[in-house]
Parts: C-alpha cells; structure tokens; sequence
C-alpha cells in the first residue's frame, strides 16, 4: 500500500494548482487596462470558470469513479494546462471570447474533474478520520491564492500577462502531472477495517443517491452557504473601504486574511467535525453565520467588521471540507467521488448566483445592509434544515437497512 501521507500530498498539489482560480481578481485590474475589457466582461471569465467547475464535476464524476484517480488527475491537468496555455493566446489576440472558451469552460472543467478526483480516494486512507481526510485535500484550494495571488502579481507586472499564464501552466502542468501519478486507491489487506469494506459494497451508487430527500436537502444547504459566502467574498474590500472606512491597503490585507482563514477554516472545522459529527457542525455553521450576517449590517467598527468577516469566511470553507465526508456518513463511500462532482452542481450555479445577487442588492438599495440581513435569513431556514437532517436523515445502506444516524458509519 501507498503511504498514505504521500496520498494527502498529492491531493493537495492538485487542489493547490486548480485553487489558483480564487486569486483572478489579482488579474482584474490588469486585464481591463490593457484588454479594454469592461469589469462586468473581465470577472464574467471566473464566474464561468466556477459555473464549469460544477457541472463538469456533476457530469463527469461517475467517470471518475469508473477510471480511478490516477486518469482523472491527468485529464483534469491537460484541460487545466490546456485552460492556462489558451488563457495566454487569447490574451495575446485580445480575444474575449477566448478567454471565455479556455479560462472559464476548458480551465473549468479541469477544475472541477481535478476537484473530486483525490477526495474519495483519501477518504480511503483514513476510515476512521475521514473529515480530516477531506479537509486535508479541499485545504490546499483554499490556501492557493495565498500563494497564487503574489505570485501572479509578481509575473504580470515583471513579465505581462500573456508570460504570467505561460510560467504558471508549465508549473501547474508538472505538479499536477507528478500528484496525479501518485494517487492509486488502497489495497484491502487485513490491516483494512470490515466496516470500510462493507460501506464499498453496500453504499449507494449516485444515481440512487440523488432520489433521496437527503441529497436534496445537502444540495440546498451547500447552495445557500455558498451563495452567501462567494457574495461576501465578491465585495469584501470595496464594502469594507465604503461601510467602515477603511483604506484600501488595509482593506487588501484583511482579503489576504480571508485567504487565510478559509484554508484554516477548511482543516479545522473537518477535523472538529470527526469528534462532533457532520449534523452538529453544520447547525453550529448556519447558527454562527445567521448571527455574522446579521451583525454585519449594521457594523461601523472596523475591528468588529473584520472579525466577523473572517468568521463568516471560516463556516465557508468548512462548508467545503466537511461536505464529502457528510456524503459519506450518509451514502458510504462506493460511489463518492461522483455523489461529490452532483453536490459540487450547487458551487457552480452558487457562483453566478452570489455575486449577482449582490450587484443586485447594492444597486437597487444603495448599500449592503438589506443583503446581509437577506443572507442572515437565509441561514434561519438553512438551521431549520440542518436539523432536520440532523435528526430525520437516516442513513440508508445500499443493502435496505438502516444506521443508528446520519453521523454514524454505514455497514
């Protein structure tokens, strides 16, 4: 068997390279200048990227499944690669169209495969943690732009934009190629635990998966943290320069933070999520952010802003991490990757939706408080939810019987 370290690290070099795409408003700025393109044009680009990334992931994740990681890793770094590489040529063509064709739908889609593809496999290598499993691989997307944004900033003004693509396909390329070959599912020996076994055989393939109330009720959760989440991160510094004041070199540190806090975010709150079950952590998510959002509206402190910013960002990310092994409680892990890539839908529509609702909400009010106040209710009927699966969402083995509760392991 593989060491199973070498496996999280693998997963993390895929996540960290297609992660990059949380830092294109680094790009925004210098795209605009020197294209001509609009900021409506220009940030289209990753709302498509984002809109791809989940239903290529909804699409495409039984065939993950079926071809095993190590064939999904590569396909997901020659249409990433493939993504960068275009990205540089419309750029060189002051294309838009291009640039939409390659960043937002072929760099998308190497987004999304390349998402799903080490999560099922990791969860493997640790039954018995699997939250910290996931969050260990959805960690290294949240802290990309941390590395990515500074880096592209450097490249774009040392060597332009069209360079800056180049470099960074080449390097994302390798990385991905050298993590995909790497991954391989675990072999079952004795050392495997039965239970892990018998969650394989018996756990529900995606197509019986998504006819359950269930996977309603996950799709919808997700949908509406993610929404809420990716709206606020959308505005974060323009709303933190116009609400509280402040500058816009302070208001560029405190979206460093975010970056910070929603890769923390990811491997904390998965890895609380093992001791206090999946149910718990996502009431505990949506009471928290109903209380962030809520106060937000009417903050005027710059300290207090901040802080629940970052508290919001961190039940964002913990969102993520915590969500594929959610799955698994429920479902088992037979056909994960691709109950996964159907969640994942929910990311992609999120990520139009989000920043659209509020572009929306400050044009017609001429501010940000009713749309806080809009997501804090949001999270009042998420709670409600959470609950309900909490204590009604039985988790259903793929041979007819019943667990104890959604928290609990199938088998």
């Amino acid at each position: 068997m593989k060491n199973r370290w070498f496996i999280a690290l693998s997963a993390i070099g895929i996540h960290i390279c297609i992660g990059s795409v949380y830092a294109w408003s680094v790009l925004t700025r210098p795209i605009m200048q020197e294209m001509g393109f609009s900021l409506k044009e220009t940030t289209w680009t990753f709302s498509l990227a984002i809109l791809f990334l989940g239903l290529s992931a909804g699409l495409l994740g039984s065939l993950v499944e079926k071809y095993g990681p190590k064939k999904s890793g590569l396909v997901s770094m020659l249409f990433f690669g493939t993504g960068m590489f275009g990205t540089a040529c419309a750029l060189h063509l002051h294309s838009l169209m291009l640039l939409y064709i390659f960043y937002g739908v072929i760099g998308g889609i190497g987004l999304g495969v390349g998402y799903i593809t080490p999560v099922s496999t990791l969860v493997k290598y640790f039954p018995n943690h699997r939250g910290f499993a996931t969050g260990l691989a959805i960690m290294g997307f949240g802290f990309a732009s941390l590395i990515a944004g500074p880096l592209m900033q450097y490249l774009t003004s040392a060597y332009g934009l069209v360079a800056n693509f180049l470099i960074l396909g080449g390097v994302y390329m390798a990385v991905m190629c050298m993590s995909a070959l790497y991954l391989k599912p675990p072999v079952v020996t004795d050392t495997v635990m039965r239970h892990e076994i018998t969650r394989n055989i018996h756990g529900f393939t995606a197509n019986e998966a998504v006819k359950t109330w269930q996977f309603g009720a996950l799709w919808w959760i997700f949908f509406v943290n993610i929404t809420c989440g990716i709206g606020l991160l959308a505005v974060a510094s323009p709303m933190a320069q116009e609400v509280v004041g402040m500058s816009p070199s302070a208001a560029a540190s405190m979206v460093g933070i975010i970056g910070l806090l929603n890769g923390f975010g990811r491997i904390a709150w998965s890895t609380v999520s093992d001791y206090i079950g999946r149910g718990f952590t996502y009431v505990l998510f949506f009471v928290i952010e109903v209380f962030a959002f809520w106060q937000l509206s009417f903050a005027t402190d710059a300290l207090l802003f901040q802080l629940l910013v970052l508290l919001i960002i961190s039940c964002y990310g913990g969102g993520f991490s915590c969500m594929p092994a959610y799955l698994s409680d429920i479902f088992g892990t037979r056909q994960l990757s691709a109950i996964h890539g159907r969640i994942l839908t929910a990311w992609g529509i999120a990520g139009v939706v989000g920043p659209s609702l509020v572009s929306w909400f400050r044009e017609t009010t001429s501010g940000y408080s009713l749309t806080l106040l809009f997501f804090a209710g949001c999270f009042v009927i998420n709670c409600a939810i959470a609950l309900v699966l909490k204590y009604r969402g039985l988790a259903v083995t793929g041979d007819g019987t019943v667990a104890k509760s959604s928290t609990e392991t199938i088998g």
